[in-house]
């Protein structure tokens, strides 16, 4: 009885709705006109409204509104969402999918009972983030694509017994690229500077991809550009974030904020098209004191693409020889909306023919680490892509993105394609140094 009003009122206030933290404003910018489900990869696959943009945030605001529960089946339509955000290119009333799907996973990940997943906190959020990590244990990878085991291992019929991540994840390595020597803090300019930029290396992709980091920094010093490299820089916090674990993103981000705050430069490029999304988002994702800062270092954060266009590329003078077609990523084409500029810096390689590809907006089922925590949808949507690039008798395939790359790369080798992929800068970087696509191994 000597309990006050607000006392029990508090006691009895039931718990927050999951994404109660979400402007609701965000939910209401759908008019549910359904011009998206045309451009959603998995209402392609499934038909079903509920795996489509506006089915799932019918969903999303009916959970909110506390209209119904977070069902398993509810669940299962939200986590089938590759977030490759086409939906957002699609939508004529500028509904920010992405800034309903990311914050509703976190929400929705806060929920489950911790540890649940071994292969997420041991491999996704374990491993995958941290560069030297990934490259301690590509050692052993390389050592057997050497010794040729890793053959032995696919000719032995034991991949079919791994679970189905693990088993995704064996077949989706490439052949693993020699050591790179480190990067010196600063490697300056060709010809007369005309900027001065800081390059960001990420995690995977600079385990596996080092040798496009590299192309990437040589292909700006060409074009007059001073490169500063810090060395204090981290994963992005991508892979974090998409799994619905806030707070890890937000420490990857407050490190690259100091790693790159001392840097005076132009502009923070970026090479990998999900990397540069998350980068660009850092100042939505987290509302606290340091927000402005972060939200600073984002206007500064500009695609490899984006800047070389906007700069003015110095036209590179080697022939590379081959019939090529190019793929958008989701994430430089919806997420960012750069479409024309990859595409204006490649057209400008002497003798390299160009053929458009079908359903080049459409993503490829990389989508960051879902093809491993979904390969049966990813599988479809890879051999959809694979069946286009087939139509259009390339021998070249060229995208901008790591886990693209990864993919596509994935089902030619299963289908025997013959098809060579590279990421924009490595054949910039031929085409400059007078090379040709031999010298690449794949």
């Amino acid at each position: 009885m000597n309990e006050s009003f607000v006392d029990l009122q508090q006691k009895s206030a039931p718990p927050a709705a999951l994404g109660s933290d979400i402007p609701y404003e965000r939910f209401l910018d759908c008019v549910h006109c359904g011009l998206c489900t045309a451009a959603c990869p998995t209402y392609l696959e499934l038909g079903n409204e509920n795996d489509g943009p506006r089915g799932r945030i019918y969903l999303m605001r009916a959970v909110t509104d506390a209209r119904v529960d977070l069902t398993p089946q509810i669940e299962r339509h939200l986590e089938l969402c590759l977030d490759c955000r086409a939906c957002e290119t699609a939508c004529p009333s500028g509904v920010q999918y992405g800034r309903l799907i990311e914050p509703f996973r976190v929400a929705m990940e806060q929920h489950k009972p911790k540890g649940s997943d071994w292969f997420q906190s041991w491999i996704l959020f374990g491993l995958f983030p941290y560069a030297n990590r990934m490259k301690a244990a590509l050692r052993f990878a390389r050592w057997s694509q050497r010794m040729r085991l890793d053959q032995l291992l696919f000719g032995s019929g034991i991949l079919r017994w791994l679970p189905p991540r693990v088993r995704q994840l064996v077949t989706m390595l490439p052949t693993v690229p020699p050591p790179q020597s480190s990067f010196p803090q600063v490697l300056p300019a060709k010809g007369k500077r005309r900027a001065r930029v800081a390059l960001f290396r990420g995690c995977v992709g600079d385990a596996l991809f080092g040798p496009t980091n590299w192309a990437t920094a040589r292909v700006l010093q060409e074009n007059g550009c001073d490169v500063i490299i810090p060395s204090a820089q981290v994963c992005c916090g991508a892979i974090h974030y998409h799994g619905g674990q806030s707070e890890p993103a937000k420490n990857f981000a407050d490190q690259n904020l100091r790693a790159f705050q001392s840097s005076e430069v132009d502009a923070i490029i970026v090479n990998v098209a999900g990397c540069g999304s998350m980068l660009k988002d850092y100042g939505h994702h987290w509302h606290d004191e340091l927000q402005p800062e972060r939200t600073a270092m984002a206007g500064k954060v500009q695609d490899v693409h984006e800047f070389l266009d906007r700069l003015g590329l110095i036209p590179p003078q080697g022939p590379l020889m081959g019939r090529a077609t190019y793929h958008d990523a989701c994430h430089l084409a919806h997420a960012q909306r750069i479409t024309e500029a990859p595409r204006r810096i490649l057209q400008q390689i002497p003798q390299l023919e160009w053929t458009p590809l079908t359903e080049s907006e459409v993503c490829c089922g990389a989508a960051g680490t879902y093809n491993l925590t979904e390969p049966e949808m990813a599988d479809r949507l890879g051999k959809r892509k694979l069946g286009h690039i087939a139509s259009t008798k390339a021998n070249i395939v060229v995208t901008a993105n790591a886990g693209c790359l990864l993919q596509m790369a994935r089902h030619a080798r299963q289908q025997n394609a013959g098809l060579r992929f590279f990421h924009p800068m490595d054949l910039l970087d031929l085409s400059y140094r007078k090379k040709s696509l031999e010298d690449i191994p794949q």
